[in-house]
């Protein structure tokens, strides 16, 4: 995952209330490995959603596509929000005036769903991997690829 771009500035929101405003423009690639050995698989996913705690900071899209037998392909997808109102539930860590003092816990959560047509479509099978990552956003990491193939930056079930 690789923050581009990060941003909170004061502003109005739709009903006219001053308030905090977040932009985020990130990119996230993910490793998709199709192991089986008689049967490709097709793959939908649900849309990347980026939570600060419970508030939708920012959503990107997966394309749906077809994955043959022993095959794999790295998606890159695009995770981003422009001018969400925030209303002072991000706070600025450290006081600082430079954007290197920025601290934000988030949370990157999507569900890949794979479906394989074994014989025919008379037998097939169902995979759901529900994906959730932890991630702290930094300032000083914004440009930088964060690694999130340490075990304890993911969970899948």
């Amino acid at each position: 995952m690789k923050f581009e771009h990060f941003n909170v500035q004061a502003g109005i929101d739709g009903s006219g209330v001053q308030t905090d405003l977040l932009s985020l423009n990130s990119t996230v690639k993910i490793f998709f490995r199709n192991p089986a050995t008689f049967f490709g698989v097709h793959v939908t996913a649900t849309p990347l959603q980026l939570y600060y705690y419970n508030l939708n900071i920012a959503t990107g899209h997966i394309k749906n596509f077809y994955e043959a037998r022993k095959r794999n392909r790295v998606l890159v997808t695009v995770v981003e929000g422009y001018q969400i109102p925030v209303y002072g539930a991000v706070p600025i860590v450290g006081g600082g005036d430079d954007g290197n003092t920025v601290s934000v816990p988030l949370n990157l959560t999507f569900v890949i769903r794979s479906r394989a047509y074994i014989l025919g479509r008379l037998v097939k099978s169902k995979f759901y991997t529900h994906v959730l990552c932890q991630v702290a956003l930094s300032g000083d990491h914004v440009g930088k690829p964060i690694n999130l193939m340490t075990p304890e930056s993911c969970t899948y079930h």
